[in-house]
Protein backbone atom coordinates (compact mmCIF):
# COMPACT_ATOMS: atom_id res chain seq x y z
CA UNK A 1 0.00 0.00 0.00
CA UNK A 2 1.10 3.57 -0.68
CA UNK A 3 0.22 5.24 2.61
CA UNK A 4 1.03 8.82 3.54
CA UNK A 5 -1.84 9.35 5.99
CA UNK A 6 -2.68 6.71 8.60
CA UNK A 7 -5.60 7.32 10.95
CA UNK A 8 -6.20 5.11 13.98
CA UNK A 9 -9.48 5.14 15.91
CA UNK A 10 -8.81 4.09 19.51
CA UNK A 11 -5.64 3.53 21.50
CA UNK A 12 -5.07 1.25 24.53
CA UNK A 13 -3.60 -2.04 23.22
CA UNK A 14 -4.26 -2.53 19.50
CA UNK A 15 -4.35 1.08 18.32
CA UNK A 16 -1.36 2.24 20.35
CA UNK A 17 0.83 -0.70 19.31
CA UNK A 18 -0.11 -0.09 15.67
CA UNK A 19 0.88 3.58 15.89
CA UNK A 20 4.26 2.89 17.49
CA UNK A 21 5.13 0.09 15.05
CA UNK A 22 3.99 2.15 12.08
CA UNK A 23 6.34 4.99 13.00
CA UNK A 24 9.28 2.62 13.39
CA UNK A 25 8.59 1.36 9.87
CA UNK A 26 7.94 4.72 8.18
CA UNK A 27 9.40 8.00 9.39
CA UNK A 28 7.55 10.13 6.84
CA UNK A 29 3.92 9.06 7.16
CA UNK A 30 1.42 11.25 8.98
CA UNK A 31 -0.02 9.19 11.85
CA UNK A 32 -2.99 10.39 13.90
CA UNK A 33 -4.64 8.52 16.79
CA UNK A 34 -8.12 9.54 17.94
CA UNK A 35 -9.15 8.54 21.45
CA UNK A 36 -12.51 9.56 22.88
CA UNK A 37 -11.27 9.37 26.48
CA UNK A 38 -8.43 11.07 28.35
CA UNK A 39 -5.94 8.18 28.12
CA UNK A 40 -4.42 6.79 24.94
CA UNK A 41 -2.56 3.75 26.28
CA UNK A 42 -3.01 2.24 29.72
CA UNK A 43 -2.94 -1.18 31.38
CA UNK A 44 -6.63 -1.88 31.83
CA UNK A 45 -5.80 -5.38 33.10
CA UNK A 46 -4.15 -3.68 36.08
CA UNK A 47 -7.21 -1.70 37.19
CA UNK A 48 -8.43 -4.16 39.86
CA UNK A 49 -4.97 -4.23 41.41
CA UNK A 50 -4.92 -0.48 41.90
CA UNK A 51 -8.33 -0.74 43.58
CA UNK A 52 -6.78 -3.30 45.93
CA UNK A 53 -3.69 -1.11 46.48
CA UNK A 54 -1.32 -3.76 45.12
CA UNK A 55 -0.38 -1.21 42.45
CA UNK A 56 -0.14 1.89 44.60
CA UNK A 57 0.59 4.58 42.00
CA UNK A 58 -2.00 5.16 39.27
CA UNK A 59 0.74 6.49 36.98
CA UNK A 60 2.19 3.00 36.81
CA UNK A 61 -0.90 2.01 34.78
CA UNK A 62 -0.13 4.56 32.06
CA UNK A 63 1.79 2.75 29.33
CA UNK A 64 2.22 5.82 27.12
CA UNK A 65 0.95 9.40 27.16
CA UNK A 66 0.06 11.70 24.26
CA UNK A 67 3.24 13.63 25.04
CA UNK A 68 5.37 10.48 24.77
CA UNK A 69 3.80 9.60 21.42
CA UNK A 70 4.47 13.14 20.21
CA UNK A 71 8.06 13.44 21.41
CA UNK A 72 9.33 9.91 20.82
CA UNK A 73 7.30 8.76 17.83
CA UNK A 74 6.09 11.97 16.20
CA UNK A 75 2.55 10.60 16.39
CA UNK A 76 -0.35 13.04 16.75
CA UNK A 77 -2.56 11.71 19.55
CA UNK A 78 -5.85 13.56 20.01
CA UNK A 79 -7.57 12.64 23.24
CA UNK A 80 -11.21 13.62 23.81
CA UNK A 81 -11.77 13.22 20.07
CA UNK A 82 -14.56 10.95 18.87
CA UNK A 83 -14.75 9.65 15.30
CA UNK A 84 -18.46 9.75 14.46
CA UNK A 85 -18.58 8.59 10.84
CA UNK A 86 -16.55 7.09 8.01
CA UNK A 87 -16.95 8.06 4.35
CA UNK A 88 -15.26 5.04 2.79
CA UNK A 89 -15.70 6.31 -0.77
CA UNK A 90 -14.02 9.65 -0.04
CA UNK A 91 -11.63 8.06 2.48
CA UNK A 92 -12.42 10.57 5.19
CA UNK A 93 -13.66 10.42 8.76
CA UNK A 94 -15.81 12.89 10.67
CA UNK A 95 -14.33 13.80 14.05
CA UNK A 96 -15.85 15.64 17.00
CA UNK A 97 -13.65 17.44 19.51
CA UNK A 98 -15.51 16.55 22.71
CA UNK A 99 -14.08 19.51 24.60
CA UNK A 100 -14.84 22.29 22.11
CA UNK A 101 -17.70 20.61 20.23
CA UNK A 102 -16.00 21.32 16.87
CA UNK A 103 -16.68 18.80 14.11
CA UNK A 104 -14.19 18.42 11.29
CA UNK A 105 -13.07 16.00 8.58
CA UNK A 106 -9.77 14.13 8.28
CA UNK A 107 -8.56 12.24 5.21
CA UNK A 108 -6.78 8.87 5.22
CA UNK A 109 -4.96 6.47 2.95
CA UNK A 110 -5.34 3.70 5.52
CA UNK A 111 -7.70 3.59 8.50
CA UNK A 112 -7.35 1.30 11.54
CA UNK A 113 -10.33 0.72 13.81
CA UNK A 114 -9.48 -0.15 17.41
CA UNK A 115 -12.66 0.90 19.24
CA UNK A 116 -12.51 -1.95 21.75
CA UNK A 117 -15.56 -3.24 23.57
CA UNK A 118 -18.11 -1.78 25.95
CA UNK A 119 -19.21 -3.31 29.25
CA UNK A 120 -22.51 -5.10 29.48
CA UNK A 121 -25.07 -3.49 31.78
CA UNK A 122 -28.13 -5.64 32.49
CA UNK A 123 -31.36 -3.84 31.47
CA UNK A 124 -32.97 -4.08 34.89
CA UNK A 125 -34.61 -1.74 37.36
CA UNK A 126 -32.28 0.65 39.14
CA UNK A 127 -29.21 -0.07 37.01
CA UNK A 128 -28.23 3.63 37.09
CA UNK A 129 -28.42 4.06 40.88
CA UNK A 130 -25.41 5.57 42.61
CA UNK A 131 -23.00 2.94 43.87
CA UNK A 132 -23.24 0.66 40.81
CA UNK A 133 -20.01 0.61 38.81
CA UNK A 134 -18.28 -0.91 35.84
CA UNK A 135 -14.54 -1.58 36.13
CA UNK A 136 -13.58 -0.88 32.52
CA UNK A 137 -11.55 2.33 32.42
CA UNK A 138 -9.29 4.41 34.64
CA UNK A 139 -12.20 6.77 35.26
CA UNK A 140 -14.32 3.81 36.44
CA UNK A 141 -11.49 2.79 38.75
CA UNK A 142 -11.23 6.28 40.23
CA UNK A 143 -14.97 6.36 40.94
CA UNK A 144 -14.79 2.99 42.69
CA UNK A 145 -11.84 4.01 44.85
CA UNK A 146 -13.51 7.28 45.82
CA UNK A 147 -16.76 5.49 46.70
CA UNK A 148 -14.95 2.93 48.87
CA UNK A 149 -13.02 5.60 50.72
CA UNK A 150 -15.80 8.14 51.22
CA UNK A 151 -18.60 5.66 51.99
CA UNK A 152 -16.54 3.38 54.25
CA UNK A 153 -17.65 0.38 52.19
CA UNK A 154 -17.93 -2.86 54.18
CA UNK A 155 -20.04 -4.97 51.76
CA UNK A 156 -19.86 -5.38 47.99
CA UNK A 157 -21.66 -7.43 45.36
CA UNK A 158 -19.85 -8.41 42.19
CA UNK A 159 -21.97 -9.45 39.20
CA UNK A 160 -20.08 -11.99 37.12
CA UNK A 161 -17.42 -14.59 37.93
CA UNK A 162 -15.18 -14.29 34.89
CA UNK A 163 -11.75 -12.63 34.78
CA UNK A 164 -12.85 -9.15 35.81
CA UNK A 165 -15.27 -10.41 38.44
CA UNK A 166 -12.79 -12.69 40.19
CA UNK A 167 -9.99 -10.11 40.09
CA UNK A 168 -12.30 -7.39 41.37
CA UNK A 169 -13.55 -9.65 44.16
CA UNK A 170 -10.01 -10.63 45.14
CA UNK A 171 -8.93 -7.02 45.48
CA UNK A 172 -12.02 -5.97 47.40
CA UNK A 173 -11.37 -8.79 49.86
CA UNK A 174 -7.82 -7.46 50.26
CA UNK A 175 -9.38 -4.20 51.47
CA UNK A 176 -11.34 -6.05 54.14
CA UNK A 177 -14.65 -5.83 52.28
CA UNK A 178 -17.14 -8.71 52.54
CA UNK A 179 -17.82 -9.80 48.95
CA UNK A 180 -20.70 -11.70 47.39
CA UNK A 181 -20.32 -12.88 43.78
CA UNK A 182 -23.48 -13.49 41.73
CA UNK A 183 -23.02 -15.52 38.54
CA UNK A 184 -25.81 -16.41 36.10
CA UNK A 185 -24.12 -19.60 34.97
CA UNK A 186 -23.64 -22.69 37.11
CA UNK A 187 -19.89 -22.19 37.44
CA UNK A 188 -17.21 -19.55 37.86
CA UNK A 189 -14.78 -18.90 34.99
CA UNK A 190 -17.20 -19.83 32.18
CA UNK A 191 -14.25 -20.15 29.77
CA UNK A 192 -13.14 -23.28 31.65
CA UNK A 193 -14.83 -26.66 31.96
CA UNK A 194 -17.08 -27.25 35.01
CA UNK A 195 -14.84 -29.72 36.83
CA UNK A 196 -11.89 -27.32 36.59
CA UNK A 197 -14.05 -24.44 37.82
CA UNK A 198 -15.24 -26.60 40.72
CA UNK A 199 -11.82 -26.43 42.34
CA UNK A 200 -11.85 -22.62 42.10
CA UNK A 201 -15.33 -22.51 43.61
CA UNK A 202 -14.29 -24.62 46.59
CA UNK A 203 -11.26 -22.41 47.15
CA UNK A 204 -13.32 -19.20 47.07
CA UNK A 205 -15.77 -20.58 49.59
CA UNK A 206 -12.88 -21.59 51.85
CA UNK A 207 -11.46 -18.07 51.60
CA UNK A 208 -14.61 -16.58 53.10
CA UNK A 209 -16.12 -15.19 49.92
CA UNK A 210 -19.84 -15.76 49.29
CA UNK A 211 -20.49 -17.33 45.90
CA UNK A 212 -23.96 -17.73 44.43
CA UNK A 213 -24.12 -19.58 41.13
CA UNK A 214 -27.06 -19.80 38.75
CA UNK A 215 -28.30 -16.51 40.19
CA UNK A 216 -29.87 -13.83 37.99
CA UNK A 217 -30.27 -10.22 39.10
CA UNK A 218 -33.71 -8.73 38.47
CA UNK A 219 -33.18 -5.22 39.80
CA UNK A 220 -31.55 -2.76 42.19
CA UNK A 221 -33.23 -0.63 44.83
CA UNK A 222 -32.13 2.06 47.24
CA UNK A 223 -32.57 0.74 50.76
CA UNK A 224 -32.38 2.54 54.10
CA UNK A 225 -28.78 1.42 54.55
CA UNK A 226 -27.36 1.24 51.04
CA UNK A 227 -28.27 -0.67 47.90
CA UNK A 228 -30.45 -3.77 47.69
CA UNK A 229 -29.85 -6.34 44.94
CA UNK A 230 -32.98 -8.29 43.95
CA UNK A 231 -32.49 -11.78 42.47
CA UNK A 232 -34.67 -14.14 40.47
CA UNK A 233 -34.70 -16.54 43.41
CA UNK A 234 -36.50 -13.90 45.46
CA UNK A 235 -33.62 -12.82 47.66
CA UNK A 236 -32.77 -9.22 48.52
CA UNK A 237 -29.06 -8.70 49.19
CA UNK A 238 -28.08 -5.55 51.05
CA UNK A 239 -24.78 -4.04 49.99
CA UNK A 240 -22.78 -0.82 49.96
CA UNK A 241 -21.73 -1.07 46.32
CA UNK A 242 -22.06 -3.18 43.18
CA UNK A 243 -19.45 -3.90 40.51
CA UNK A 244 -20.77 -5.06 37.14
CA UNK A 245 -18.43 -7.64 35.63
CA UNK A 246 -20.71 -9.50 33.25
CA UNK A 247 -18.43 -9.13 30.22
CA UNK A 248 -18.56 -6.86 27.22
CA UNK A 249 -19.68 -6.49 23.63
CA UNK A 250 -17.60 -5.24 20.66
CA UNK A 251 -18.05 -1.61 19.67
CA UNK A 252 -19.14 -1.91 16.04
CA UNK A 253 -21.48 1.06 15.47
CA UNK A 254 -18.91 3.06 13.50
CA UNK A 255 -18.10 0.09 11.26
CA UNK A 256 -21.76 -0.79 10.72
CA UNK A 257 -22.75 2.68 9.62
CA UNK A 258 -19.85 2.67 7.17
CA UNK A 259 -21.14 -0.53 5.61
CA UNK A 260 -18.28 -2.69 6.89
CA UNK A 261 -19.16 -6.38 7.26
CA UNK A 262 -19.94 -7.74 10.73
CA UNK A 263 -19.33 -11.40 11.55
CA UNK A 264 -21.71 -14.02 12.90
CA UNK A 265 -20.44 -13.51 16.45
CA UNK A 266 -21.08 -9.76 16.42
CA UNK A 267 -17.52 -8.51 15.81
CA UNK A 268 -16.02 -6.67 12.85
CA UNK A 269 -15.16 -9.27 10.22
CA UNK A 270 -11.50 -9.27 9.16
CA UNK A 271 -9.25 -11.45 7.03
CA UNK A 272 -5.86 -12.90 7.93
CA UNK A 273 -4.26 -9.46 7.60
CA UNK A 274 -6.90 -7.81 9.82
CA UNK A 275 -8.36 -6.10 6.75
CA UNK A 276 -12.11 -5.46 6.81
CA UNK A 277 -14.49 -5.75 3.86
CA UNK A 278 -13.12 -2.35 2.79
CA UNK A 279 -9.52 -2.85 1.56
CA UNK A 280 -8.35 0.48 3.02
CA UNK A 281 -9.79 -0.16 6.48
CA UNK A 282 -8.34 -2.50 9.09
CA UNK A 283 -9.64 -3.47 12.53
CA UNK A 284 -7.94 -4.89 15.62
CA UNK A 285 -8.58 -5.77 19.24
CA UNK A 286 -11.74 -6.50 21.18
CA UNK A 287 -14.02 -5.29 18.38
CA UNK A 288 -12.98 -7.90 15.81
CA UNK A 289 -13.90 -11.43 14.94
CA UNK A 290 -10.98 -13.67 13.96
CA UNK A 291 -10.20 -17.33 13.35
CA UNK A 292 -9.42 -19.89 16.00
CA UNK A 293 -5.82 -21.07 15.62
CA UNK A 294 -7.00 -24.52 16.73
CA UNK A 295 -10.02 -25.21 14.51
CA UNK A 296 -10.17 -22.34 12.03
CA UNK A 297 -13.70 -21.46 13.19
CA UNK A 298 -14.80 -17.86 13.71
CA UNK A 299 -14.27 -16.64 17.26
CA UNK A 300 -13.86 -13.53 19.38
CA UNK A 301 -11.22 -13.38 22.10
CA UNK A 302 -11.07 -10.00 23.89
CA UNK A 303 -7.58 -10.24 25.37
CA UNK A 304 -4.74 -7.71 25.43
CA UNK A 305 -2.12 -10.07 24.00
CA UNK A 306 -3.88 -10.74 20.68
CA UNK A 307 -4.85 -7.05 20.39
CA UNK A 308 -1.21 -5.96 20.68
CA UNK A 309 -0.05 -8.49 18.11
CA UNK A 310 -2.84 -7.53 15.72
CA UNK A 311 -1.94 -3.84 15.94
CA UNK A 312 1.70 -4.59 15.21
CA UNK A 313 0.79 -6.86 12.30
CA UNK A 314 -1.44 -4.23 10.67
CA UNK A 315 1.44 -1.76 10.73
CA UNK A 316 3.58 -4.42 9.04
CA UNK A 317 0.95 -4.99 6.35
CA UNK A 318 0.58 -1.24 5.66
CA UNK A 319 4.24 -0.20 5.79
CA UNK A 320 6.38 -3.30 5.71
CA UNK A 321 5.52 -6.89 4.93
CA UNK A 322 2.54 -7.24 2.65
CA UNK A 323 2.59 -11.00 3.23
CA UNK A 324 2.24 -10.82 7.04
CA UNK A 325 -0.73 -12.74 8.39
CA UNK A 326 -2.32 -13.17 11.81
CA UNK A 327 -2.15 -16.81 12.80
CA UNK A 328 -5.40 -16.71 14.80
CA UNK A 329 -6.12 -16.88 18.50
CA UNK A 330 -5.88 -19.70 21.01
CA UNK A 331 -7.48 -17.88 23.92
CA UNK A 332 -4.57 -18.31 26.32
CA UNK A 333 -5.35 -16.72 29.68
CA UNK A 334 -4.49 -16.71 33.38
CA UNK A 335 -6.44 -15.38 36.34
CA UNK A 336 -5.70 -15.15 40.05
CA UNK A 337 -8.32 -15.76 42.71
CA UNK A 338 -7.31 -15.30 46.37
CA UNK A 339 -4.12 -17.31 46.15
CA UNK A 340 -5.26 -19.75 43.47
CA UNK A 341 -4.23 -19.51 39.83
CA UNK A 342 -6.36 -20.68 36.90
CA UNK A 343 -5.00 -20.76 33.35
CA UNK A 344 -5.95 -22.25 30.01
CA UNK A 345 -5.12 -22.32 26.33
CA UNK A 346 -6.93 -23.59 23.28
CA UNK A 347 -10.44 -25.00 23.40
CA UNK A 348 -12.36 -26.29 26.37
CA UNK A 349 -14.40 -29.46 26.25
CA UNK A 350 -17.55 -27.31 26.27
CA UNK A 351 -16.37 -25.36 23.24
CA UNK A 352 -15.32 -28.46 21.29
CA UNK A 353 -18.80 -29.95 21.49
CA UNK A 354 -20.09 -26.94 19.51
CA UNK A 355 -17.51 -27.01 16.70
CA UNK A 356 -17.62 -29.52 13.81
CA UNK A 357 -16.00 -31.98 13.39
CA UNK A 358 -15.08 -32.05 17.08
CA UNK A 359 -18.73 -32.03 18.14
CA UNK A 360 -18.46 -35.77 17.65
CA UNK A 361 -17.10 -36.95 21.01
CA UNK A 362 -15.14 -39.83 19.46
CA UNK A 363 -12.88 -37.31 17.67
CA UNK A 364 -11.10 -36.13 20.80
CA UNK A 365 -9.99 -37.38 24.21
CA UNK A 366 -8.88 -35.88 27.52
CA UNK A 367 -6.62 -36.80 30.40
CA UNK A 368 -6.40 -35.47 33.94
CA UNK A 369 -3.43 -35.42 36.29
CA UNK A 370 -2.44 -33.90 39.63
CA UNK A 371 1.38 -33.51 39.64
CA UNK A 372 3.33 -31.34 42.06
CA UNK A 373 4.62 -28.05 40.73
CA UNK A 374 8.19 -29.02 41.64
CA UNK A 375 9.92 -32.12 43.00
CA UNK A 376 7.73 -33.65 45.68
CA UNK A 377 10.66 -34.28 48.00
CA UNK A 378 11.61 -30.59 47.98
CA UNK A 379 9.70 -28.58 50.62
CA UNK A 380 6.67 -26.59 49.53
CA UNK A 381 5.49 -28.69 46.60
CA UNK A 382 1.94 -27.73 45.54
CA UNK A 383 -0.32 -29.86 43.34
CA UNK A 384 -1.45 -28.69 39.92
CA UNK A 385 -4.81 -29.93 38.64
CA UNK A 386 -4.18 -30.26 34.88
CA UNK A 387 -6.47 -31.24 32.02
CA UNK A 388 -5.17 -31.92 28.50
CA UNK A 389 -7.48 -32.28 25.50
CA UNK A 390 -6.21 -33.78 22.25
CA UNK A 391 -7.24 -35.25 18.91
CA UNK A 392 -7.49 -38.98 19.43
CA UNK A 393 -6.58 -39.67 15.78
CA UNK A 394 -3.28 -37.83 15.46
CA UNK A 395 -2.54 -36.67 19.01
CA UNK A 396 -2.60 -32.96 18.15
CA UNK A 397 -3.12 -30.79 21.24
CA UNK A 398 -6.48 -29.00 21.24
CA UNK A 399 -6.46 -27.35 24.64
CA UNK A 400 -5.29 -27.42 28.24
CA UNK A 401 -6.54 -26.09 31.55
CA UNK A 402 -4.83 -25.97 34.93
CA UNK A 403 -5.61 -24.82 38.46
CA UNK A 404 -3.28 -24.63 41.44
CA UNK A 405 -1.33 -22.43 43.81
CA UNK A 406 2.02 -22.35 42.03
CA UNK A 407 3.57 -23.21 38.65
CA UNK A 408 0.25 -23.19 36.80
CA UNK A 409 0.84 -20.48 34.19
CA UNK A 410 4.33 -21.84 33.43
CA UNK A 411 2.88 -25.16 32.27
CA UNK A 412 0.07 -23.61 30.27
CA UNK A 413 2.58 -21.28 28.56
CA UNK A 414 4.65 -24.29 27.49
CA UNK A 415 1.59 -26.08 26.10
CA UNK A 416 0.35 -22.88 24.41
CA UNK A 417 3.70 -22.48 22.66
CA UNK A 418 3.70 -26.12 21.58
CA UNK A 419 0.21 -25.70 20.12
CA UNK A 420 1.39 -22.83 17.91
CA UNK A 421 3.63 -25.35 16.14
CA UNK A 422 0.81 -27.91 15.92
CA UNK A 423 2.56 -30.16 18.39
CA UNK A 424 1.21 -33.54 19.46
CA UNK A 425 1.03 -35.16 22.86
CA UNK A 426 4.14 -37.13 21.92
CA UNK A 427 5.98 -33.83 21.55
CA UNK A 428 4.97 -32.87 25.09
CA UNK A 429 6.25 -36.21 26.36
CA UNK A 430 9.62 -35.50 24.74
CA UNK A 431 9.87 -31.79 25.65
CA UNK A 432 13.12 -30.85 27.39
CA UNK A 433 12.29 -28.43 30.19
CA UNK A 434 14.12 -26.88 33.13
CA UNK A 435 14.65 -29.14 36.10
CA UNK A 436 16.07 -28.58 39.56
CA UNK A 437 14.20 -29.63 42.72
CA UNK A 438 13.01 -26.10 43.68
CA UNK A 439 11.65 -25.46 40.16
CA UNK A 440 10.33 -28.65 38.62
CA UNK A 441 10.69 -32.39 38.30
CA UNK A 442 12.65 -34.68 36.02
CA UNK A 443 9.26 -35.56 34.57
CA UNK A 444 7.66 -32.14 34.41
CA UNK A 445 3.85 -31.92 34.60
CA UNK A 446 3.95 -31.06 30.89
CA UNK A 447 5.90 -34.25 30.16
CA UNK A 448 3.55 -36.31 32.30
CA UNK A 449 0.49 -34.95 30.53
CA UNK A 450 2.06 -35.86 27.19
CA UNK A 451 3.07 -39.33 28.38
CA UNK A 452 -0.38 -40.14 29.73
CA UNK A 453 -2.07 -38.90 26.56
CA UNK A 454 0.44 -40.75 24.35
CA UNK A 455 -0.35 -43.98 26.20
CA UNK A 456 -3.99 -43.51 25.27
CA UNK A 457 -3.18 -42.72 21.62
CA UNK A 458 -0.87 -45.73 21.36
CA UNK A 459 -3.44 -48.07 22.89
CA UNK A 460 -1.38 -48.93 25.95
CA UNK A 461 -4.34 -48.10 28.17
CA UNK A 462 -8.06 -47.61 27.65
CA UNK A 463 -9.66 -44.73 29.52
CA UNK A 464 -12.91 -44.12 31.35
CA UNK A 465 -14.33 -40.95 32.88
CA UNK A 466 -16.26 -40.38 36.06
CA UNK A 467 -19.17 -38.63 34.35
CA UNK A 468 -19.88 -41.84 32.39
CA UNK A 469 -19.92 -44.13 35.43
CA UNK A 470 -23.63 -43.97 36.24
CA UNK A 471 -24.59 -45.05 32.71
CA UNK A 472 -22.24 -48.05 32.68
CA UNK A 473 -22.39 -51.49 34.27
CA UNK A 474 -18.65 -51.48 34.90
CA UNK A 475 -17.00 -53.20 37.86
CA UNK A 476 -15.23 -50.42 39.78
CA UNK A 477 -11.87 -51.47 41.20
CA UNK A 478 -10.09 -49.26 43.74
CA UNK A 479 -6.39 -50.20 43.92
CA UNK A 480 -5.46 -47.87 46.77
CA UNK A 481 -4.28 -49.24 50.09
CA UNK A 482 -6.99 -50.39 52.54
CA UNK A 483 -6.41 -47.42 54.87
CA UNK A 484 -7.05 -45.01 52.01
CA UNK A 485 -10.18 -46.89 50.99
CA UNK A 486 -11.49 -46.78 54.55
CA UNK A 487 -11.08 -43.00 54.56
CA UNK A 488 -13.55 -42.61 51.69
CA UNK A 489 -14.43 -44.43 48.50
CA UNK A 490 -16.78 -44.64 45.53
CA UNK A 491 -20.04 -46.41 46.45
CA UNK A 492 -19.98 -49.99 45.18
CA UNK A 493 -16.24 -50.02 44.48
CA UNK A 494 -14.21 -53.10 45.38
CA UNK A 495 -10.83 -52.54 47.02
CA UNK A 496 -7.84 -54.65 46.06
CA UNK A 497 -4.52 -52.92 46.72
CA UNK A 498 -2.18 -52.79 43.73
CA UNK A 499 0.50 -54.81 45.50
CA UNK A 500 -1.99 -57.66 46.02
CA UNK A 501 -3.65 -57.50 42.60
CA UNK A 502 -1.78 -60.34 40.87
CA UNK A 503 -2.79 -62.71 43.69
CA UNK A 504 -6.48 -61.68 43.55
CA UNK A 505 -7.27 -61.94 39.84
CA UNK A 506 -9.84 -64.69 40.47
CA UNK A 507 -11.97 -62.14 42.34
CA UNK A 508 -12.47 -60.06 39.20
CA UNK A 509 -15.13 -60.57 36.48
CA UNK A 510 -14.13 -61.40 32.93
CA UNK A 511 -17.53 -60.63 31.43
CA UNK A 512 -17.65 -56.94 32.43
CA UNK A 513 -15.52 -53.87 31.91
CA UNK A 514 -13.32 -53.20 34.92
CA UNK A 515 -12.85 -49.50 35.65
CA UNK A 516 -9.76 -49.03 37.76
CA UNK A 517 -8.80 -46.04 39.88
CA UNK A 518 -6.41 -45.00 42.62
CA UNK A 519 -6.01 -41.51 44.10
CA UNK A 520 -4.53 -39.67 41.11
CA UNK A 521 -4.22 -42.29 38.36
CA UNK A 522 -0.66 -43.59 38.52
CA UNK A 523 -1.20 -46.85 40.42
CA UNK A 524 -4.40 -47.53 38.51
CA UNK A 525 -2.50 -47.21 35.23
CA UNK A 526 -0.13 -49.95 36.40
CA UNK A 527 -3.12 -52.02 37.47
CA UNK A 528 -4.84 -51.53 34.11
CA UNK A 529 -1.71 -52.72 32.31
CA UNK A 530 -1.58 -55.83 34.50
CA UNK A 531 -5.23 -56.63 33.89
CA UNK A 532 -5.15 -55.94 30.15
CA UNK A 533 -2.22 -58.30 29.68
CA UNK A 534 -4.09 -60.95 31.68
CA UNK A 535 -7.09 -60.78 29.36
CA UNK A 536 -9.41 -58.48 31.33
CA UNK A 537 -11.32 -55.56 29.77
CA UNK A 538 -9.72 -52.91 31.96
CA UNK A 539 -9.97 -49.12 31.74
CA UNK A 540 -8.16 -46.53 33.81
CA UNK A 541 -10.40 -43.78 35.23
CA UNK A 542 -8.56 -40.57 34.41
CA UNK A 543 -7.92 -38.23 37.34
CA UNK A 544 -8.46 -40.84 40.02
CA UNK A 545 -10.34 -40.52 43.29
CA UNK A 546 -9.12 -36.93 43.72
CA UNK A 547 -11.06 -35.88 40.60
CA UNK A 548 -14.05 -37.92 41.79
CA UNK A 549 -14.16 -35.89 45.00
CA UNK A 550 -14.01 -32.61 43.06
CA UNK A 551 -16.76 -33.65 40.66
CA UNK A 552 -18.94 -35.17 43.38
CA UNK A 553 -18.80 -31.97 45.44
CA UNK A 554 -19.86 -29.99 42.37
CA UNK A 555 -22.66 -32.41 41.45
CA UNK A 556 -20.99 -33.43 38.20
CA UNK A 557 -21.05 -37.19 38.77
Amino acid sequence: MSVKRLLIVGGVAGGASCAARARRLDEEARIVVFERGPFVSYANCGLPYHVGRIITDENDLLVATPELFRDRFNVDVRIYHNVTAIDAKARTVAVQDLQSGRIYSEAYDALVLAPGAEPLRPPVRGIDLAGIFNLWTILDMRRIIEWIQTRKVARAVVLGAGFIGLEAAENLVRLGIAVTILEMQDQVMPAMDPEMAAMIQAHLAGAGLTLRLGEKVTGFDQGPDGLVVATASGDAIATDMVILAAGGRPRTELAKTAGIAIGSRGGILVDGQMRTSDPSIFAVGDAVEVKSAVTGADTAVPLAGPANRQGRLVADVIFGRGDARFRGVQGTFVCGALGLTAAATGLSEKALTLIPPYDARQRWEKVYLHPDHHAGYYPGAKPIFLKLIFDRNDGRILGAQAVGEQGVEKRIDVIATAMQFRATVADLAQAELCYAPPYGSAKDPVNLAGMIAANVIEGLVAQAHWEDLSASRAFVLDVRDPEEFAGGHVPGAVNIALNNLRDRLDALPRDRDIWVHCFVGQRSYVAARILTQRGFNAKNISGGFRLYLIMKAAGLC
